[in-house]
């Protein structure tokens, strides 16, 4: 920047050139209103200077408050149980229904357990169903009936915090209360130990994700579900360390050594369907079906979905003839 000196006898203005090696050149400027709009340039390019520096701050200010409201509300917004629609008073009312309450250290859990449709000579295989973050499970014993007919047992599972269910819903409570629904199901009779299939849709694949880490099971369904939550961070404009519930789905299938069917709707505008297709890439043991639909509308009562189900269970080795 130059620096300026009146010389009196003159009448110039002296401006000291920042460039020069040995400081001994100088420009003189002998205009007295050249002089002065030098110096007001000078004065407004400090001024903005000033003002950048503030501006930046209040951003970085604004942003930073907005990153931590984030990390508190991050699980009202994963978890938007207050928003979910009270069920019928008939909903999931199934021949059979079984209602099971599970201890957690976050309260009881509810479950319901579905009993094949027609009792079975043996120990038969069973599914633990989770459903979405916007749903419950009255919302889907009519749907998951035709696992009953297949001969399978059906154990839905309650998030904690959700419907009638206690404590508050994370990562690590629903992984507990999965966990205890699991133990609980394997000592049933009539349940065949090494014929456990666990079935997730949009969240619940993060759900049985962690259970399939805690828990040997034969076989997983992913439904319409996502890489990991670290994939939605960009979404909200943080950083992916603030997730707090990471349900990392891909990491699991990567070393799952069981057969995985992924389904997922091509038209998907909540998990498109970049995420189905990378968790089928990253499997080693996988099969995928692609439906014309997206998120809340790919339905098992779509097309041939339970014809397709059930292939992939007979090839699974999972489903056998009597």
């Amino acid at each position: 920047m130059l620096k300026n000196y009146k010389v009196p006898l003159l009448n110039s203005y002296v401006f000291t050139n920042p460039k020069s090696k040995d400081n001994l050149t100088y420009d003189v400027c002998t205009n007295r209103s050249r002089a002065l709009q030098i110096q007001t340039l000078l004065k407004q390019k400090g001024v903005t200077k000033v003002a950048i520096v503030k501006t930046v701050l209040w951003v970085l200010l604004l942003y930073s408050a907005y990153v931590g409201i984030i990390f508190l509300m991050q699980r009202q917004i994963m978890f938007p149980r207050g928003m979910i629609p009270a069920p019928l008073p008939d909903a999931g009312k199934v021949p059979g229904r079984e209602q099971i309450w599970l201890d957690t250290h976050s309260g009881k859990v509810e479950a319901w357990y579905l009993p094949p449709a027609t009792p079975l000579q043996r120990p038969g295989p069973a599914v633990i169903f989770a459903h979405g973050n916007g749903e419950l499970i009255d919302f889907w014993p009519d749907e998951l009936v035709p696992f009953c007919r297949m001969g399978i047992g059906v154990l839905l599972v309650e998030y904690p915090g959700y419907g009638r269910s206690g404590g508050s819903p994370s990562q690590r409570s629903i992984t507990e209360a999965f966990v205890a629904a699991y133990d609980r199901l394997k000592q049933r009779p009539e349940i065949d130990p090494d014929r456990i299939i666990l079935f997730g849709r949009s969240l619940g694949g993060g759900a049985v994700c962690t259970l399939a880490k805690a828990r040997p099971s034969t076989a997983l369904i992913l439904m319409s579900t996502f890489i990991n939550v670290h994939a939605f961070a960009k979404n909200f404009l943080v950083p992916p360390f603030f997730v707090r519930d990471p349900f990392d789905n891909l990491a699991v299938v990567k070393t799952y050594p069981k057969p995985i069917l992924f389904i997922h709707g091509k038209q998907d505008d909540v998990i498109p369907y970049r995420h189905g297709l990378t968790l089928y890439q990253a499997a080693p043991n996988a099969k995928l079906l692609s439906y014309d639909c997206r998120h809340n509308d790919c339905l098992p009562g779509l097309g041939t979905f339970w014809q397709d189900v059930e292939t992939f269970l007979r090839e699974a080795g999972i489903l056998k003839d009597s």
